[in-house]
């Protein structure tokens, strides 16, 4: 784990925030590494990453920042490095995004992530977590009816194991408004880029039909709106005539699998600032 604190910002723009941010850590005795800025020019929001080497522990810089954060209106926080990011991951029949998370997990390709937790209402992504050292829990939906019950025993067990990060690996059902709102800018979904072409079943089959020359994948905060949260990460591929469906599909997975690792990255690197329904990301 890194020994490098992080700290992101958001406040109105003003001349002196930079000054200003890089005084308090300088005067915090800290050393800055890296920083990154943009001002949104129709807001007119400033938005900051700073990754610095700390000096003051934890409880005494955020004591000396906060009255500087105060007079400059900022929304903020910071993270030490040296603290895992605790991670679980939903999954659903499909397990080609939970195969290659666990993949990067355990050859380091995620730092920070400490996979606690991964569950799914079908039983198939078992024997993955077995195989990773990570604790698996089937929660399985026996009619639409207890679906509510379902979400509850998961938000239970995610509570439990005190996860900061809910990952949707191809979770294929829909999250409660009241789950969103309560895990906000929390939970990663991932979904094909049509959208809002080609909703519903057979999204691939649907784009094969109308003879689609681009296929993606995009990675997002899960909302209350489906699929309609801030998005993190997107990839696409050419795809032609000559494609078939099985290679629009196999494709699609490969998108899926590297958008997902990529928006997982960036969130745990504390790399994306959401700001309504856009995101700043650092990168």
């Amino acid at each position: 784990m890194s020994a490098t604190a992080r700290l992101l910002i958001e406040c109105p723009d003003a001349r002196g925030v930079v000054a200003a941010v890089a005084s308090a850590v300088s005067d915090s005795g800290g050393n800055i590494l890296e920083a990154d800025q943009h001002t949104d020019p129709d807001s007119r929001r400033f938005f900051m990453r700073l990754e610095f080497e700390p000096e003051a522990d934890r409880s005494s810089f955020e004591a000396a920042f906060a009255p500087i954060a105060e007079a400059r209106q900022m929304a903020w926080r910071v993270r030490w490095g040296d603290t895992p990011r605790r991670v679980a991951i939903l999954c659903s029949r499909e397990t080609h995004c939970l195969s290659d998370l666990l993949w990067r997990w355990q050859n380091g390709d995620l730092p920070g992530a400490e996979v606690v937790l991964i569950a799914g209402n079908h039983d198939t992504g078992r024997a993955l977590a077995e195989a990773a050292g990570a604790p698996f829990h089937h929660a399985p939906i026996a009619h639409q009816s207890a679906k509510a019950e379902q979400e509850a025993e998961l938000e239970r067990l995610l509570n439990e194991a005190g996860a900061e990060l809910v990952v949707l690996a191809r979770y294929m059902q829909v999250l409660s408004a009241g789950f969103c709102e309560r895990w906000r800018d929390r939970v990663i979904n991932i979904h094909h880029s049509f959208l809002p072409a080609f909703a519903g079943a057979r999204p691939y089959h649907q784009a094969f039909e109308r003879g689609v020359k681009l296929i993606g994948a995009s990675a997002h905060y899960a909302t209350a709106e489906l699929d309609d949260g801030p998005i993190i990460a997107q990839r696409t591929a050419p795809v032609s005539h000559r494609d078939t469906v099985q290679d629009l599909v196999r494709t699609g997975r490969d998108l899926e699998r590297v958008t997902l690792a990529e928006a997982v990255r960036l969130h745990l690197q504390d790399k994306v600032l959401v700001s309504g329904r856009r995101t700043v990301v650092f990168d």
